[in-house]
C-alpha cells in the first residue's frame, strides 16, 4: 500500500455536508468544556485570570489544533491509508502486511491493541462528558436547576444507547444539517464577543505562548494536560477516511470546523478577559441570555450527534479487533442494507452504555471528567503518531521529511502526556484502569487462541492425508448421496467433524467440500481474489477444497462463497445444491487445566470469554436445522 488518496469523488459538498456531521461531532463540541478545563490550571485563587494567561491559554488551543489536527492528521495521516481506510488498526494492519514475524511486530500489535483499548476509554468518556456539559447550560439559565443537571443527562444518555438496535440511517441525515447549525452558531457567537474585545485578535499570535510558558511555567505545563481536549476527536478523521475520503474530511476542517473552533475560542477568551463570571463557562458566557436555553438544545443535539459518532466508532473499532483476532467474534446486526459499515453489536453497545451512566453517576460534572478525558485523548493520539511514524520508516526506509514533521509532533505529545500524568490521581486512573483491562482481555484471547489453533494442529491431519486415508478404509467406508459441507480453521488441515465421521461414523458424503476462510489485513478483498478451489486427487473422490478470504470490515458469507465456487470446480460441484447440504462445524472444547502453560487467573479470563462467545451457526449465518455441531476437547 502506497501512501495516497483514496482515489473517490469525495470532495463534493454533500461528503463535506457528511463529514461536518459525523466526523466532527466530537471535536466541534469540545468547545464546550474544554476552554473550562483549561482554565482551572489557573492557581492564583481569584475570579479573574489576567488578560497574558488568558491570550496564552488560546494561543496554546489554537496552535495545538493547528499542529495535531491540520498537519499531523489532515496532512499526513490522511494520506496513510490501508486501502483507501483510516483508523488506528487499519494503520496496525497496513504494518502487519509490512514486518515479518518478530518482535517489531509484536510490539506493533501490542501498541494497536493498547491504542484499540484507549480509543474504547475514550468511547465511555465522551457521551459522558459532551452530555454533562451541554446539559450544565442549564444552570446559566437558572441556578436552581443544578440538581437537574446529572438526571437530564442521564435520561438522555439512556435514550441514545436504547436506540441504537434501530440503527441511525434516517436520524443520520439530519447530523449533517444539525452539525452546521451549531458551527454557525458557535462562530457567530464567538465572533459577537471579539467585536465587543477585538484585542482578543491577538490571541492568534503565537508569541503569547512564549511568554505564557516564560512567565507562568507551572500552570502554562499544567494547563497542556486540559488544552488537549480541544483536539479529541481528531482520530475521527482519520477512522473515516474510508467512508467520506481525504477530500471532503480535510475541506470540511479547513473551510467549516476550523474557522468556528477558532472564533468560540477567542470569543472566550474575549470573555474571560473581560468578566470573572464567565470563568465558570465560558462558552455559555458569549451567549446572549435571550439565546441560552435554544443554544442547551442545539448543544444537546450536537454532544448526541458526537456521541453516536463515538459509538458507531466503538462498533467498528470491536468488530475490526474481533477480525484481527484480538477479541471473539461477537453477534453484530447490520442495520443497513445499502451500507455494510453501519453495524450494532449488542453485547458492545450495553455494556458501554452501563459504563457511559456509571461514569456520570460518578463524576456528575464535565470538569471532574476532563482530567480522565485528556488521558484518553493523549494516549490514543500518542500511539497513533507512533505507528505512523513506524510506517513511514518502513515505507520509505529513511528519515523522510513526513518522518521528520511527524517526530517532531510525536515530542509534543510527549509534553502533552507529561502533563497529563498529575491528573492520573484525580479521574486519569479512569481510562488507564479501562485500557489496561481491555488490554488483559485482548491479549488474553489472542494467546488462548493462539494455544487452541497449535492444539488443533496437533490434532487435525494434513488435507493431503485425507484421499490416500479414505482409500485405505474404501472397504469399510459408505459412501451415502448428497453434499456435505465441513468448516474448517485453514487451508490443509482436515477438521475435527470430519475426522469423527470417518473414524466413528465410516461414513463421507459422494460430494465433500472443505471450506476454509481467513480475514486478512486488508478492509475489504476484490470478488474475483476472494475465492480459491482445489479438487483432490482424483476428481472420482467428490473432495473439493474452498478456501476464502475476507477483509478485518467484512462479515463472512460463506453460503455466497460456495455460490461463487460452484463454477470454479472443474465440474464436480455443479450438482450441488446449496438449499439441501448439510454443514458441519468443529468446535474445540476447552476446559481449565492446571497443567496449561497459561495462568490460572487467565485461563478463566479465557474460558469466560470463550462462554461468552454466539454460537459460530449463528455467526455464520448457517442454516440451523442443516448445521450439525462436533466438539472435541482441546489439550492446551
Amino acid at each position: 500500500m502506497t501512501e495516497r488518496s483514496t482515489g473517490r469523488p469525495s470532495g463534493g459538498p454533500f461528503m463535506v455536508l457528511g463529514a461536518v456531521g459525523i466526523v466532527f461531532g466530537d471535536i466541534g463540541t469540545s468547545t464546550l468544556y474544554a476552554m473550562s478545563a483549561v482554565l482551572q490550571a489557573d492557581t492564583s485563587g481569584g475570579g479573574a485570570v489576567a488578560r497574558p494567561l488568558v491570550y496564552g491559554m488560546v494561543s496554546t488551543i489554537v496552535w495545538s489544533m493547528m499542529l495535531i489536527v491540520t498537519v499531523l492528521y489532515v496532512r499526513l495521516l490522511l494520506r496513510a491509508d490501508n486501502d483507501g481506510e483510516g483508523g488506528l488498526l487499519a494503520l496496525v494492519g497496513l504494518l502487519r502486511q509490512r514486518l515479518a514475524p518478530g518482535r517489531v511486530l509484536a510490539v506493533v500489535s501490542l501498541l494497536g491493541v493498547f491504542g484499540a483499548a484507549m480509543f474504547l476509554g475514550d468511547s465511555v468518556i465522551t457521551p459522558a462528558i459532551s452530555v454533562l456539559s451541554a446539559a450544565e447550560g442549564l444552570e446559566l439559565l437558572d441556578p436552581s436547576w443544578s440538581h437537574v443537571v446529572v438526571p437530564f443527562a442521564f435520561a438522555v444518555l439512556v435514550g441514545l444507547f436504547v436506540i441504537q438496535r434501530f440503527g441511525t440511517g434516517r436520524i443520520g441525515r439530519l447530523f449533517g444539517p444539525v452539525m452546521v447549525v451549531w458551527f454557525v452558531s458557535t462562530a457567530l457567537w464567538g465572533a459577537l464577543a471579539v467585536a465587543k474585545e477585538p484585542s482578543a485578535l491577538e490571541a492568534l499570535s503565537p508569541h503569547w505562548i512564549v511568554l505564557y510558558f516564560r512567565d507562568e511555567p507551572l500552570i502554562a505545563f499544567l494547563s497542556l494536560g486540559s488544552v488537549v481536549l480541544a483536539v479529541t476527536g481528531a482520530e475521527a478523521l482519520y477512522a473515516d477516511l474510508g467512508h467520506f475520503g481525504r477530500r471532503a474530511i480535510a475541506r470540511a476542517w479547513v473551510f467549516v470546523v476550523l474557522p468556528a473552533l477558532v472564533l468560540s475560542y477567542l470569543g472566550q477568551a474575549a470573555a474571560v478577559a473581560g468578566s470573572s463570571t464567565a470563568v465558570g463557562n465560558p462558552f455559555f458566557a458569549i451567549v446572549p441570555g435571550w439565546a441560552r436555553l435554544p443554544m442547551v438544545v442545539l448543544a444537546t443535539l450536537a454532544t448526541i450527534i458526537a456521541s453516536q459518532a463515538v459509538i458507531s466508532g466503538a462498533f467498528s473499532v470491536v468488530h475490526q479487533a474481533s477480525r484481527l483476532g484480538f477479541l471473539p467474534h461477537l453477534r453484530t446486526t447490520h442495520t443497513s442494507r445499502h451500507h455494510a459499515r453501519q453495524i450494532y453489536l449488542p453485547a458492545v453497545n450495553w455494556t458501554l452504555g452501563l459504563a457511559v451512566l456509571a461514569v456520570v453517576l460518578i463524576f456528575r460534572s464535565s470538569a471532574s471528567l476532563a482530567s480522565a478525558y485528556g488521558v484518553a485523548v493523549t494516549s490514543t493520539i500518542t500511539v497513533t503518531t507512533l505507528l505512523y511514524l513506524t510506517y513511514r520508516w518502513r515505507r520509505d526506509g529513511r528519515v523522510s521529511p513526513g518522518f521528520l514533521v511527524g517526530a517532531a509532533i510525536l515530542l509534543v505529545e510527549l509534553v502533552f502526556l507529561a502533563a497529563n500524568l498529575p491528573k492520573v490521581r484525580s479521574g486519569g486512573w479512569l481510562p488507564l484502569g479501562m485500557g489496561a483491562i481491555l488490554v488483559l482481555t485482548m491479549t488474553t484471547w489472542r494467546a488462548g487462541q493462539r494455544r487452541i489453533e497449535a492444539a488443533r494442529a496437533d490434532t487435525e491431519g494434513p488435507v493431503e492425508d485425507l484421499v490416500p486415508r479414505i482409500r485405505a478404509t474404501e472397504a469399510g467406508l459408505a459412501r451415502v448421496p448428497g453434499t456435505a459441507v465441513y468448516l474448517t480453521r485453514g487451508p490443509g488441515v482436515v477438521p475435527i467433524a470430519l475426522d469423527a465421521m470417518l473414524d466413528l461414523n465410516h461414513v463421507l458424503h459422494t460430494t465433500t467440500v472443505l471450506l476454509s476462510w481467513e480475514s486478512v489485513d486488508v478492509p475489504a478483498v476484490r470478488r474475483d481474489e476472494r475465492v480459491a478451489v482445489d479438487v483432490l486427487d482424483d476428481p472420482t473422490d467428490g473432495i473439493v477444497h474452498v478456501h476464502a478470504t475476507f477483509g478485518y470490515r467484512e462479515r463472512p458469507d460463506l453460503l455466497a462463497v460456495l455460490e461463487q465456487a460452484i463454477p470454479l470446480a472443474e465440474g464436480e460441484l455443479d450438482h450441488v445444491d446449496l438449499d439441501r447440504a448439510i454443514y458441519f462445524t468443529s468446535v474445540p472444547v476447552v476446559k481449565f487445566s492446571p497443567r496449561s502453560g497459561m495462568p490460572r487467573w487467565r485461563q478463566r479470563i479465557f474460558l469466560t470469554l470463550v462462554r461468552l462467545s454466539p454460537d459460530p451457526v449463528d455467526v455464520l449465518r448457517l442454516p440451523r436445522e442443516r448445521t450439525i455441531s462436533v466438539g472435541r476437547e482441546m489439550p492446551w
